[in-house]
This record gives structure tokens, C-alpha cells and sequence, in this order.
């Protein structure tokens, strides 16, 4: 867990770090197991409520501050609209389908590519672009989002604003009743 004052970009680091060790774990489990499937519930509610904030805060930063962030954004977004369409097929299979191990393979390795692609060249042009309160500031939108975010993938929803910032928290609440109601993610 990050400190209340991380920066934005220490925030994000902290998850691609956390969602890694989830993958660890996954990858540790029995194949077909209710472990591996409370697992991949696990990482799909952090990897959502992660790309909800990247695309409510970050990307919107990015385009603000960085020279050709645009661009940047951009590409971004596509990655999350491919990792939201994995995690949904992950989502409706039971853990013992055929298919469950190779879509949670494909998204491991979309994921990773994506985390070093931010952390390689996303994150170091938005530190050189942006000062210490603005990363702060930053920081704290990005815990705010995360806490209102869905957990479940929703691969049709808007990903810039404003209709992601629109419907997000609500689409937040519903998939916290939905994961209270079905003990999902404890």
C-alpha cells in the first residue's frame, strides 16, 4: 500500500508492482482450481480500477504536459481497450475451461509489455514534463478515482473524458454491489 502523498507516477508503479505478484500467484496455483479463479477476479478488479484512473487522470495529464502526449495517450488507451476485451472472455469462463490458462497467459503478456512501455518511456517523459505538486496533485486524483472505479471490465464504456468521469463512479457502485452479492474479490 502507497503512502496518502505518493505521486502519481510512484501510485502506478505501486500497482504494476502488486499486479505482477498477483500474476506470480496465479501463476503458482492448481490449473482449474477455485484459487486460480478468485485470483483472477483479484487482478481484474485492480487491473480495472487502475485503467479507469490512467484514463480519467494520467492520460489527461500526459496530453496536457508531455510534447507529443498525445500520441502517447492514444496508444494507451488502445492498450487498455485490448486488456478490458481479455479480461472480459477471463470473466465468463470458469477456471477449468479450456481457454482460461491461455487467455490469462495473453493478458500477462499484454499487461507486461504495457507496464514497461509506461514505466520506460510514458512515466519519464511526464517527470521531466510536469513539477513535484503537479505529480502530487496527480497522485491523489488517481487514489480518489481508484476507490469509486468499476471492478468489473467494461469494454464498451467511454475511455476519455468526459464520459468515462460521467460514468464511472456509477458504474463503480454497481460492481461493488454485484462483488458484495456474490462475495467476489474477498
Amino acid at each position: 500500500m502507497s503512502d496518502a502523498r505518493d505521486n502519481g507516477i510512484t501510485e502506478l508503479v505501486t500497482d504494476h508492482r502488486e499486479v505482477e505478484e498477483m500474476f506470480a500467484r496465479f501463476d503458482k496455483s492448481v490449473p482449474g482450481s477455485k484459487e486460480r479463479k478468485r485470483i483472477a477476479d483479484e487482478f481484474t478488479i485492480e487491473l480495472v480500477r487502475h485503467s479507469v484512473a490512467e484514463e480519467e487522470h494520467l492520460y489527461p495529464a500526459v496530453r496536457r504536459h508531455v510534447p507529443g502526449g498525445d500520441a502517447l495517450a492514444d496508444r494507451e488507451i488502445k492498450d487498455h481497450a485490448e486488456v478490458e476485451k481479455i479480461l472480459k472472455r477471463i470473466e465468463q469462463l470458469p477456471p477449468d475451461a479450456e481457454t482460461f490458462d491461455e487467455l490469462v497467459a495473453t493478458l500477462q503478456a499484454e499487461v507486461s509489455e504495457h507496464v514497461r512501455d509506461e514505466e520506460n518511456n510514458l512515466f519519464p517523459c511526464l517527470r521531466e514534463s510536469c513539477n513535484d505538486q503537479e505529480l502530487l496533485d496527480l497522485g491523489d486524483k488517481i487514489r480518489s478515482a481508484k476507490k469509486t472505479a468499476p471492478t468489473r471490465p467494461h469494454p464498451h464504456a467511454p475511455s476519455t473524458p468526459p464520459g468515462n468521469k460521467l460514468l464511472a463512479p456509477g458504474t463503480g457502485l454497481v460492481d461493488r454491489v454485484r462483488d458484495h452479492l456474490t462475495g467476489r474479490g474477498r
